[in-house]
């Protein structure tokens, strides 16, 4: 018997990590769980003959049936702290977008807290200060809707002021979203230059989101990172955007 609650407590942990993404690999979740690869497979079967409808995609992996949903999830007191610990971080982020959206996202997670949880997690936020961007100020409300156009693949209609104080209106396809030094900076393509550019939030002007969509670019963000460094070495006097 003591055996299985370890092993109740794994398989609760994998339903948990398929619901958390679309694709699941095996080894993915042998390496979380610290089990062998014949582990898995075994706890798949286990948990597809309790009723869980599991897809496997051959050279893919597992993912849950779309429109499936299980019980919340719960969760424990350090995890229900860390979450309110991220809130009062991201309320200080200088995005008004992602402050708004986290803050509506906790307070559906905090309805599926047990009350001693809540009482604990509320004591815990009046006793929590985070001193980093103090006057809490807000100087973009961008974030959310160019996350959404980068997973889309749409275009964007920007106008921009640089940090050289020239104005323009560009045609843009985002790519990544990178956050440096207290500012959001999206990495995209700029139709007008032919080439990715680094714009950062605060110096967006206005946007205007298109449902015209572009082809996806066939680089991860780490070859990005690296064909940017090759081009500041040749070119190390080129400011940025």
């Amino acid at each position: 018997m003591a055996e299985d609650k370890p092993r109740l407590a794994r398989l609760t942990a994998i339903m948990t990590q398929l619901q958390s993404k679309r694709i699941v690999t095996a080894r993915t979740i042998a390496e979380k769980h610290n089990i062998s690869i014949r582990t898995v497979y075994r706890d798949i079967r286990t948990l597809e003959k309790s009723g869980i409808p599991i897809i496997t995609e051959e050279g893919k992996g597992y993912s849950i049936l779309e429109g499936y949903t299980l019980p919340p999830v719960m969760f424990t007191q350090q995890e229900a702290n860390a979450l309110i610990t991220a809130e009062h971080i991201i309320v200080q982020n200088r995005d008004k977008s992602l402050a708004d959206h986290y803050k509506n996202a906790v307070e559906k997670i905090k309805s599926v807290l047990k009350h001693t949880q809540k009482n604990k997690t509320e004591l815990l936020s009046k006793r929590l200060q985070i001193r980093t961007n103090i006057p809490s100020e807000k100087t973009s409300d961008y974030l959310i809707q160019l996350q959404s156009a980068i997973t889309n693949y749409q275009i964007i209609d920007l106008n921009y002021h640089s940090l050289q104080n020239k104005q323009s209106n560009r045609a843009i396809e985002p790519f990544a979203l990178i956050h440096t030094q207290d500012n959001w900076i999206l990495i995209a393509f700029c139709r007008l230059r032919n080439d990715f550019r680094a714009f950062r939030l605060d110096c967006m002007q206005h946007i205007s989101i298109s449902n015209n969509c572009f082809e996806p670019h066939k680089i991860s963000l780490q070859e990005y990172f690296e064909q940017a460094r090759k081009k500041w070495e040749s070119t190390p006097d080129t400011p940025l955007t």
